[in-house]
């Protein structure tokens, strides 16, 4: 089971502690990604220290294989890194907010639970120049009228501003939360960014219709947190 703090704490932490709290992630959740950065690395130093021994010059080779090798390594434990912290926040309430509101790319405005019900099932809004997107977490069959419902609502506001739909989550026609920062990465700009903070604006007049659960919430329920990536 992955500690409750690989999931929110990682990016509280010094960048030491940082590394060992991710790396111990990365391993809870595929035992071979450490093997493989490790080996990958130490066999990129080997083969350039063996070209430097046969072929030459060593004083050029064995450094650029250091660099190589460290480059290698890095640039995997960094895929492997952000692959463990997708599956730590996968399938918890809020997981999409946590992926949107840690993109660096697209300057986004996101508003988490701008609908929702009872049994919290979410929609949430992101707006920048690709339009405005609606993320909707839950039930596929109840999230469906609360995301059409939310898109009734903002075309009030957001005349002939493009408006994408989507369901995150496992099941079949949603989107896994792993794929979701990739997917609005590939929205074409639709909107000047002048258009995007004038739409902010107006969306911000609309009354969210979030429908609280009667009684107290869940024991410890919190948005969970994306850990900071790692250069």
């Amino acid at each position: 089971m992955v500690d409750q703090y690989s999931a929110e704490d990682v990016q509280n932490a010094g960048r030491l502690k940082q590394i060992r709290m991710v790396a111990k992630l990365v391993n809870q959740q595929n035992k071979r990604a450490l093997p493989i950065v490790f080996g990958s690395a130490v066999g990129i130093i080997v083969v350039f220290v063996l070209l430097g021994l046969f072929v030459g010059p060593i004083g050029l080779f064995i450094p650029l294989g250091v660099l190589l090798g460290l480059m290698t390594g890095m640039i995997l434990f960094g895929r492997f890194a952000q692959q463990a912290q997708y599956s730590a926040i996968d399938g918890q309430l809020g997981a999409a907010v946590a992926v949107m509101q840690s993109m660096r790319r697209g300057n986004w405005t996101v508003t988490p639970a701008v609908n929702g019900n009872r049994t919290m099932d979410v929609v949430h809004r992101a707006v920048g120049r690709p339009g405005v997107v609606l993320i909707g977490e839950g039930v596929p069959t109840r999230v469906a009228p609360l995301i059409a419902a939310e898109r009734k609502k903002t075309e009030r506001v957001a005349h002939g501003v493009p408006i994408h739909e989507f369901q995150v989550g496992n099941g079949e026609g949603q989107l896994p939360v792993s794929k979701l920062q990739r997917k609005l990465t590939t929205l074409r700009p639709a909107l000047k960014p002048t258009a995007v903070s004038d739409l902010n604006y107006r969306l911000k007049a609309l009354q969210p219709s979030m429908q609280m659960p009667k009684g107290p919430l869940p024991k410890g329920a919190r948005m969970p947190k994306m850990p900071k990536q790692q250069r």
